[in-house]
């Protein structure tokens, strides 16, 4: 896997990013530096438990958090969407997401490849925060060109209310 890179791009008057799993590639610590250098007001974890646990970043949430950072485990499968139970916990974390980039602050959102769940996720912020949604993916696309991998990612990112 090549080097972590934290994808960014201004949104609602701060910072919104994507990113890989932290150890995906190999290097949970250095990975984690980067982060911490990064310095996110906000990170939000779209992975499963056990792909926390396979890419050796089990203690992610803690470690983030230590560094100042706040943290939201939101797990979505692979290529999934939310479900229907997830809807509550989606609408705390977005409205927890729209302050933090209101108050010009970074907010990193990570799945395995950094692509699918985190290009649905940060298009449907972007949208949320007034952006034409041909516009938001493709200015999203330029940063990220893996962004949002699945039709039915790309109609979750498309739904209005947050």
């Amino acid at each position: 896997m090549d080097d972590f890179i934290i994808y960014a791009l201004r949104v609602g008057g701060g910072t919104l990013a994507l990113a890989p799993l932290p150890g995906a590639g190999g290097d949970y610590a250095a990975d984690l530096a980067h982060i911490r250098d990064w310095k996110p007001a906000l990170v939000v974890s779209l992975t499963m438990p056990a792909e926390m646990l396979s890419a050796g970043a089990e203690t992610f949430g803690n470690d983030v958090q230590e560094a100042g950072s706040r943290w939201v485990a939101f797990p979505i499968p692979d290529y999934g969407v939310p479900d229907t139970s997830q809807i509550e916990a989606w609408t705390k974390a977005s409205q927890d997401i729209a302050r933090a980039l209101a108050g010009g602050g970074r907010v990193l959102v990570h799945c395995r490849g950094g692509c699918g769940r985190s290009g649905m996720v940060a298009l449907r912020l972007m949208i949320a925060q007034g952006e034409d949604p041909d516009a938001a993916l493709e200015r999203l696309r330029h940063i990220r060109p893996c962004a949002v991998e699945t039709e039915a990612q790309l109609r979750w990112a498309r739904r209005a209310g947050g």
